[in-house]
């Protein structure tokens, strides 16, 4: 019984500790204004608990508690989070938040592999390292899973149901084998001694551990800045993450060195590249070399980490030590790169790591004795690790060299501002990342004309000067440089909402928009959506500009946010989306929202004009309101759709997919 018993329960629990990540992800991740921060901050809770669960199987494996704690656990079904008040330190809401909804289940579940691996070896004397790989398999096949079987098809609260009913099932097996354990029915086998692991050796394991664990948050932040925040983009790098760990610990033939060493130093220095690129590579390139690198790098910590393995009797010290640094990789990434630093540098960083200590391994092996002017199979991947090494410490060293008159970094992502000049003069810029988030001119004669996306010649400037000469209420979702208020008359109030604090700081001090506008302006901090849901206001005009950037919040483009909006629209209103995106056609997501709404749509499409200092943009207006919109659409530019023939598509809180928008 117990030969089954054991795998099928390190399975069953494996899987359930990853497939709960990205449902807790999905249920917050509107609660925190869709940033990429939210997941990383996840992450480093998840690895904060798996530190935690593997401590308890080092030092306390007594099968009676365990069964307690079991039973306990129970009482924390189901595992659906409650909406948090609005306050300030989301990475703290969001980690006490996940503390009381999945933290006692999650804690078990991360106890579960070492304990079981280690009462399984004590009671049959067989090596615990498949056991081990088979742990990570069910982790990689609940990751790789959810965006395919589960989210497109099972309702957000039916998936955290469904869970908890399996984690029923999971808390019987693991309690029987805590019993049979305990009840003495699984008899210890007697261990031979084995040296206990060197302080080096356990400090090397930590660095290969929080080298890998760095690059694996460090590539998710920079994947969802420049696409979007998803579980199938939060998943890639994850599912990845653990592959190398099923491979490596599978068997000794899946990690070479020469190879990986050789693959880590061709691929350390492109991924740099392609960071410093910028918006140049298509969004195929990005991906693979990301994505291509991650996976490189983690087999070379986790291949090291195989060959540097312990006997099994040190195995939960060792598991209690790869978690350790897990947790330190996530804390450097979510918590301290973000207010140190102000570009990614912790990309770079974790690869310097990774390609130095796995440098390490192979000195550690005794290569430097081997090196030869003709041992090519020494010299070559030592060459390759140390210039994957040195670029990325060379990198680290040039992020600063970028020409900017500030740069801040917090939560929500970097912002910079450059000054540049065109042919009208000198003209200050905001970027988040690096899409532009708004510009303005500094000679006083052109500083109040609206310029980039909302020139005279875009939709939204369409819709103004269609709307009556009565003042206007007018509510614009996203901030940027406060640009919309140019538009405002004497009469008028406009209302931004704006998540990210530092915004509104810079759109206030750098910026002239909002101090020189006519109309009467307000600065709602918060998301958008909560914020519109507290509040009973109603306007003729909304403006939901938040889709440009590289990182979109999905949850403003589902029906549920649709409903919010007509809510707070007069009769006749005008809703207005941005959808100028890199690399997202959105466009069908637009249509299926009017057709949701059963409104009519129509989308103006503007080119750049440098006359009048204008950037390309797509709006799209959705109306119930045809007169209107016909008047809007009969001054315009060019209107139409892209691809008019393409299906459409509603997004819900409960099922939203990239992967009918991506722009290949």
């Amino acid at each position: 019984m117990s030969r089954v018993l054991f795998p099928v329960t390190i399975f069953l629990s494996a899987f359930l500790l990853f497939q709960v990540q990205p449902i807790m992800g999905r249920f917050i991740l509107p609660w925190f204004g869709g940033t990429p921060a939210v997941w990383s901050v996840c992450l480093l809770f998840f690895q904060a608990m798996l530190l935690a669960g593997y401590g308890y199987a080092h030092w306390l494996p007594r099968p009676r508690v365990h069964l307690a704690l079991l039973a306990v656990s129970l009482a924390f079904l189901p595992v659906i989070p409650i909406r948090p008040a609005i306050t300030d330190a989301p990475s703290t809401r969001i980690l006490v938040l996940l503390a009381i909804t999945v933290g006692a289940p999650y804690f078990l579940l991360s106890a579960t592999a070492p304990l079981l691996q280690k009462w399984s070896s004590i009671s049959s004397g067989r090596s615990p390292w498949r056991l081990y790989a088979l742990s990570n398999f069910g982790s990689f096949l609940a990751l790789l899973s959810y965006p395919f079987l589960v989210e497109p098809y099972v309702r957000l609260r039916t998936q955290a149901w469904v869970w908890s009913g399996l984690y029923i099932v999971f808390t019987l097996l693991c309690g029987t084998l805590a019993w049979a354990v305990g009840r003495g029915i699984l008899s210890p086998v007697a261990e031979k001694d084995s040296a206990h692991p060197t302080a080096l050796t356990i400090l090397f394991w930590l660095g290969l551990s929080a080298a890998g664990s760095t690059l694996l948050l460090a590539t998710t932040n920079i994947v969802t800045q420049d696409i979007a925040v998803s579980p199938f983009l939060w998943i890639a790098p994850l599912s990845i993450y653990l592959l190398t760990f099923v491979l490596a610990f599978e068997h000794d033939r899946w990690y070479a060195r020469l190879p990986f060493a050789i693959a880590a130093g061709v691929l350390a220095p492109a991924a740099c590249a392609v960071v410093n690129a910028g918006i140049g590579v298509a969004i195929w390139i990005e991906l693979g070399v990301y994505l291509a690198t991650l996976f490189v790098i983690c087999m070379l910590c986790h291949g090291e980490l195989r060959y540097s393995k312990p006997a099994p009797r040190h195995l939960t010290l060792f598991y209690l030590t790869v978690a350790a640094g897990g947790v330190l990789g996530g804390v450097f990434v979510a918590l301290i790169a973000p207010r140190v630093f102000t570009e990614f540098n912790e990309y770079p960083i974790g690869l310097a790591a990774a390609c130095f200590l796995g440098l390490t391994g192979w000195l550690r092996s005794g290569a430097w004795s081997l090196w030869t002017r003709s041992n090519f199979a020494v010299r070559i991947p030592i060459m390759a690790l140390l210039l994957g090494g040195l670029s990325s410490t060379l990198t680290v060293t040039m992020s600063g060299s970028r020409k900017a008159v500030g740069t801040w970094r917090n939560f929500y992502g970097i912002l910079r501002i450059t000054d540049v000049s065109d042919p009208h003069g000198a003209m200050r810029e905001l970027t988040h990342g690096r899409i532009k988030h708004g510009s303005q001119y500094l000679e006083q004669a052109w500083r109040d004309r609206p310029i980039s996306y909302y020139g005279p010649h875009s939709g939204v400037a369409m819709a103004l000067n269609a709307l009556p000469e009565t003042p206007r209420k007018i509510a614009v979702i996203g901030l940027g440089t406060g640009t919309m208020a140019a538009w405002g008359r004497t009469g008028d109030l406009i209302r931004f909402y704006e998540i990210n604090p530092l915004v509104q700081a810079i759109a206030t001090t750098w910026f002239t928009f909002l101090p020189d506008s006519k109309a009467q302006t307000q600065v709602v901090l918060g998301d958008a959506r909560i914020q519109m849901e507290q509040e009973p206001s109603v306007f003729e005009l909304i403006v939901v500009d938040a889709f440009s950037s590289d990182a979109i919040p999905m949850h403003l483009l589902t029906a549920e946010a649709a409903d919010i909006y007509r809510q707070h629209l007069a009769p006749g209103g005008l809703l207005l989306f941005h959808i100028s995106n890199r690399s997202l056609n959105l466009e069908p997501v637009t249509r299926g929202l009017a057709q949701h709404l059963n409104w009519n749509v129509a989308q103006i499409l503007a080119g750049d004009n440098p006359a009048t200092g204008e950037d390309g943009s797509s709006w799209v207006i959705l109306t119930e309101n045809l007169d209107l919109l016909n008047k809007i659409v009969q001054g315009a530019p060019h209107v139409g759709w892209t691809d008019p023939k393409r299906k459409l598509i509603l997004w819900t809180d409960d099922f939203a997919s990239l992967w009918h928008v991506l722009k290949w």
